[in-house]
């Protein structure tokens, strides 16, 4: 394809979703289905004007997707108000450790006695598609930092968590491939890429974050100075918390959404429990400078700025990957054994994971489906298979999971993209009916 045909075509792409993306909304459908739609038309299913393929261009795939990523967990930290206190944290917590965790045994059982694969490649496998995805879920997430439904503050850091906590298994499933060092009986693995690689992660994002965030709010309501050009700080404080988090050897994806975390704790510490609201709707006669500059307000305006900003380059970042899973489709990446692998994933896998992990947890049973369901596989598991296949992957082992993976996260766009809007919309139907109840029996 021309430079000229591309820029028409992504020109075209980004108008019909400005003027559609309200209807979109309303319809089975999300923007992510039509991404993929206009990525397979122009790839090697359609009309093959783009030729991307997953292993040649493994490098491409890894950067690109690993902004996305980046952006994603970010966003997801910033949208994430409650304190650490507070409840709301038992169900992410216990997804993305314990559900997540079993997900990968799961799935490294069925790839050794159901695939045929190697011990290593089984656990890869489950790394792979253990995680659920903060770029595609947007639909199932918190809607803003005020919003405080149960459901969909777990989804949301889930995403945000389990995109870091994967990486050990990750590496776990390199070293037992003899990729990746993880020492006698595995304790390098379990000092250096389990322990100090996670929690050096999340101590880096909260340390940056924190520090730039009361540093901003300093020289902005002392000095007035530091107005403005919110989207390189925020820009700046991912890569300065991501790239300190690689050069200690610490996961980055946990230092990045640690680092959106500690900056919305500030605006939280300083707001209270008091809703942090739209400072822009909020702001009165207060021109933006001065918004920025006042006393009360600044955090609340810093925290809101830098959030508007990561939605859009989130929505940019979303459109480049989708299309270009797309364009990565063929029929040489499509394995037989998909058809039964993705609805066991889906069925069987992610259910049995969820509802083991939540054990105790008195969530109601129309709760634990949704949640279930919608374990959303997208752009952090192509990350790590195109990590992975950079880090030496065989070339048969590579193409296998590669076909697997593909599938499942192309499957996974579409059946939970015509899902969303019907189930959500279901689900707050119901919110609204306990709402009402509630507040007639308080009557």
């Amino acid at each position: 394809m021309s430079f000229t045909a591309g820029s028409i075509l992504v020109g075209l792409l980004f108008v019909t979703m400005a003027l559609a993306g309200s209807v979109l909304k309303r319809l089975p459908m999300t923007s992510s289905m039509l991404y993929l739609a206009v990525g397979t038309s122009i790839g090697a299913l359609g009309y093959g004007w783009v030729q991307v393929d997953p292993m040649a261009q493994s490098a491409l795939v890894e950067r690109l997707t690993e902004v996305a990523v980046l952006i994603s967990l970010f966003t997801a930290g910033l949208k994430l108000r409650a304190p650490f206190s507070s409840q709301r944290w038992h169900l992410p917590v216990r997804l993305a450790f314990i559900s997540m965790t079993l997900t990968v045994a799961l799935i490294a059982l069925v790839g050794i006695y159901g695939l045929g694969l190697p011990l290593g490649a089984a656990v890869l496998l489950g790394a792979v598609l253990a995680p659920t995805d903060p770029v595609l879920a947007s639909d199932v997430q918190v809607e803003s930092a005020d919003d405080n439904d149960r459901i969909r503050f777990g989804l949301t850091g889930e995403a945000g968590l389990n995109d870091g906590t994967a990486f050990p298994f990750v590496m776990l499933g390199l070293g037992l491939l003899g990729l990746h060092e993880i020492g006698p009986m595995g304790l390098r693995w379990v000092a250096v890429d389990l322990v100090w690689a996670s929690a050096g992660g999340l101590a880096i994002g909260t340390l940056f974050g924190t520090m730039i965030g009361h540093l901003v709010l300093y020289l902005r309501r002392k000095h007035q100075e530091a107005v403005g050009l919110d989207d390189f700080l925020a820009l700046g404080l991912i890569a300065l918390s991501y790239g300190a988090a690689l050069a200690l050897h610490t996961y980055g994806f946990l230092a990045v959404f640690a680092a959106g975390l500690a900056l919305r704790r500030i605006e939280r510490l300083s707001t209270g429990d008091a809703p942090a609201g739209d400072p822009q709707k909020e702001s009165g006669d207060l021109s933006p400078q001065e918004m920025a500059t006042h006393e009360e307000k600044a955090p609340a305006y810093l925290a809101a700025s830098v959030l508007s900003f990561n939605e859009q380059l989130e929505r940019i970042a979303e459109v480049g990957v989708v299309v270009l899973l797309g364009a990565m489709l063929s029929t040489q990446y499509f394995p037989t054994e998909a058809l039964w692998f993705v609805p066991l994933l889906f069925l069987v896998i992610r259910p049995v994971a969820v509802a083991l992990g939540v054990i105790g947890s008195r969530m109601p049973h129309f709760h634990r489906r949704l949640v279930s369901w919608f374990g959303i596989r997208g752009v952090g598991s192509l990350y790590y298979l195109a990590y992975a296949t950079q880090h030496g992957l065989p070339p048969e082992l590579a193409h296998r999971l590669t076909s697997i993976t593909l599938t499942v996260v192309a499957v996974s766009i579409v059946v939970h993209g015509v899902s969303v809007t019907p189930l959500m919309g279901l689900y707050s139907a119901r919110v609204s009916r306990r709402g009402i109840r509630a507040r007639q029996t308080a009557a």
